[in-house]
């Protein structure tokens, strides 16, 4: 028996990608180090897979940092709020210089870089790979976890603009 697996229409693909911009994600900044250094990139995939132990799975698209994120054995990803917007925008501009001096940064003693600043740290050994069209989709277990004290309002990403969420109302339930 052949199982056939049909391209979806061009029409489909502009439709996905509208529905995705509608649908918020969380804000997080993955690194890594590599043959050249420090990389970075801004991801609005990051999503948890499991408690024990615990997974997560984002996915990665094109360019130098991505590369080198995608190969590499350990990473760190930051959870970021909305105290740190110029950080993710600056992880998100492929031009924009990352790790620089006046960036609050360090290499950690088992070598990835960490953005002081972000509310949640979470070192990562990558476990699995997967290469889905364009993208490489990853999948790692988080090894450590460092958390900052001073929480700002969550950072989303939503219709290609990164905005905050502020507790106005309660949902009822």
């Amino acid at each position: 028996m052949t199982h056939h697996n049909p391209l979806p229409s061009p029409a489909v693909g502009e439709l996905f990608r509208s529905a995705f911009r509608a649908h918020p994600a969380g804000v997080a900044i993955v690194t890594a180090s590599g043959p050249e250094g420090a990389v970075g990139l801004t991801a609005s995939s990051v999503a948890s897979v499991a408690v024990d132990p615990p997974t997560l799975a984002f996915s990665v698209t094109g360019g130098r940092s991505a590369s080198v994120i995608a190969a590499a054995q350990s990473i760190v990803v930051h959870l970021v709020g909305a105290g740190q917007l110029e950080l993710a925008r600056t992880f998100a501009d492929p031009a924009a210089p990352r790790f620089t001096q006046d960036m609050d940064w360090e290499l950690l003693p088992t070598g990835e870089p960490i953005l002081r600043e972000a509310q949640w740290a979470l070192r990562c050994d990558i476990i699995h790979r997967a290469p889905l069209g364009g993208s490489v989709l990853l999948a790692a277990t988080v090894l450590d976890i460092r958390a900052n004290p001073g929480a700002s309002a969550p950072l989303v990403y939503h219709n290609r603009e990164f905005h905050t969420l502020l507790e106005t109302a309660q949902a009822m339930g």
